[in-house]
């Protein structure tokens, strides 16, 4: 489905829901003139000066941006990538190396027990400054800690009134449930926002052997649809990953062997996973996903 058709599609479910809530008599508020004009413009004809496609998307998004708490758009606990107190300096600079981010949680005996933050700034000044051994507590900074029912523009504000870019997104015991950064926040409204150190999608599939890949959980389905199957989509508006597809069809994470079958006939089977989410999965193709249950004869 075209990315206008869905767009399109989404807006009239929003409006039928707001009939069937509030009637179709019911006084349009501000927010409801604003989308209803951008699906006018959207099927329209482009005219000389209007606003570009893009543009209409950004304001769309930045229409329902209130509407999403930090709970929504964080890193979840099983993806944050976090050092421990004890860590030394030397390691501290390979931990850098390796997750490619800028900041990074520093905690105590657990991820429950978040301490700190470290900035890749202050390691790199620490590292070049000749007439100071600093320890990880010499520049160690404190995150925001935010619970997960914050709004967006709440947790946008803080983020500014503070300047602290990261924040720790807490449950009601207290508990880390997960991360966000200011990156986060300003995605929701311009969309993905992808630097050098962000792993394309592209390398997250590979091809095994005919009829039989296996990819990263967190492939963009619109990635495996063009390098795959144009049938392997999405069964949910929500759903942009193969790991999300996957959980919607099976209903759970799958643990490593168990399997899903899609719509289109493909299989999924879990290659890799902890007890928060899916990190490898298989795709086989219809025909070998039916020769492997026994359905099928093989083809000569």
């Amino acid at each position: 489905m075209a990315l206008h058709d869905e767009e399109e599609g989404g807006s009239r479910l929003w409006r039928g829901m707001r009939a069937l809530i509030f009637g179709e008599d019911h006084d349009a508020t501000l927010r409801d003139k604003l989308e209803d004009a951008i699906d006018e413009a959207d099927a329209a004809a482009p005219k000389r000066g209007d606003l570009s496609p893009l543009e209409r998307q950004m304001l769309r998004n930045l229409l329902h941006f209130g509407n999403s708490t930090a709970g929504e758009i964080a890193v979840t606990r099983g993806d944050i990538v976090s050092v421990p107190a004890s860590i030394s300096m030397d390691d501290l600079y390979l931990a850098f190396a390796d997750a490619g981010h800028s900041r990074l949680p520093v905690t105590g005996e657990s991820l429950d027990e978040v301490i700190g933050m470290v900035h890749i700034k202050d390691v790199f000044n620490a590292h070049v400054d000749d007439g100071f051994s600093p320890t990880l507590r010499d520049i160690l900074r404190d995150p925001l800690f935010v619970p997960e029912s914050m709004g967006v523009l709440d947790l946008l504000a803080r983020m500014r009134q503070q300047r602290i870019h990261l924040a720790i997104v807490v449950d009601e015991f207290g508990g880390t449930e997960g991360l966000v950064t200011i990156e986060d926040v300003v995605e929701e409204i311009v969309g993905e926002i992808e630097d050098e150190h962000d792993e394309q999608a592209g390398g997250m599939i590979h091809l095994l052997e005919d009829g039989l890949w296996e990819a990263d959980a967190r492939a963009e389905l619109d990635e495996i649809s063009r390098e795959i199957d144009a049938r392997l989509v999405a069964v949910d508006d929500e759903v942009d990953t193969l790991g999300g597809l996957t959980f919607l069809l099976a209903g759970r994470i799958l643990a490593p062997g168990a399997s899903v079958e899609h719509p289109s006939g493909w299989r999924i089977i879990c290659v890799e996973a902890d007890a928060r989410r899916m990190i490898k999965l298989r795709l086989e193709a219809p025909d070998l996903a039916a020769t492997a249950l026994g359905m099928t004869e093989p083809k000569p």
